[in-house]
């Protein structure tokens, strides 16, 4: 097993995990899009387009939490000028490592997109992973335009070769991400 795999597999929980299988497939498969960035005290997964990036993982190691480590890491990826999205656990009572990592993306600026609902079931689990979707970007984007990329992001990355991979064919996009209601809308109903 990989090390930077290892990480990852140590600190996220299983119902947010790849396979290992699966991402080495999408490294090798998808080179020039899905990418990863390590060194000694982080790990940074990511997929790239021409119009936005996704972060799939970004892990800064225990010691180096607090350091300045993973602002310059995002810093970094600004430097790209394109659309960020990344998905981060809804804040939760039970984990108050929740609240942390919403207040650092808040702190580089990140948006929580509220219209976008994910929801989806983990293929090797089945359990139900419910996300919030945030995103940075040089440009006012619409939510609409987010959702439309969120999509992209995962049926090329989180359904890729869903069948294959699991035994089982992945959720679609259109069942995992679903824009909600706004306020005015449902008080016009």
């Amino acid at each position: 097993m990989e090390s930077w795999f290892s990480s990852l597999r140590d600190y996220f929980p299983a119902k947010e995990m790849k396979s290992e299988n699966h991402m080495k497939q999408l490294f090798k498969e998808k080179p020039e899009g899905y990418k990863l960035d390590e060194g000694p005290q982080y790990t940074l997964v990511y997929f790239e387009k021409p119009d936005f990036l996704f972060i799939d993982y970004i892990l800064v190691s225990s010691a180096s939490r607090g350091s300045g480590l993973g602002s310059k890491i995002i810093e970094r990826i600004k430097k790209k000028n394109k659309m960020i999205i990344l998905e981060v656990d809804p804040i939760s009572q039970e984990d108050p490592e929740t609240a942390k990592r919403v207040r650092f993306y808040q702190k580089q600026n990140f948006k929580k997109v509220p219209a976008i609902e994910y929801v989806r079931k983990h293929p090797i689990t089945g359990e139900r992973s419910e996300m919030d979707i945030f995103y940075w970007s040089p440009n006012n984007e619409s939510d609409e335009w987010v959702m439309e990329k969120m999509k992209e992001a995962y049926e090329e990355v989180h359904a890729f070769n869903g069948k294959e991979l699991y035994g089982a064919s992945p959720q679609t996009a259109d069942e995992v991400l679903q824009m909600r209601p706004s306020k005015q809308q449902s008080k016009a109903e």
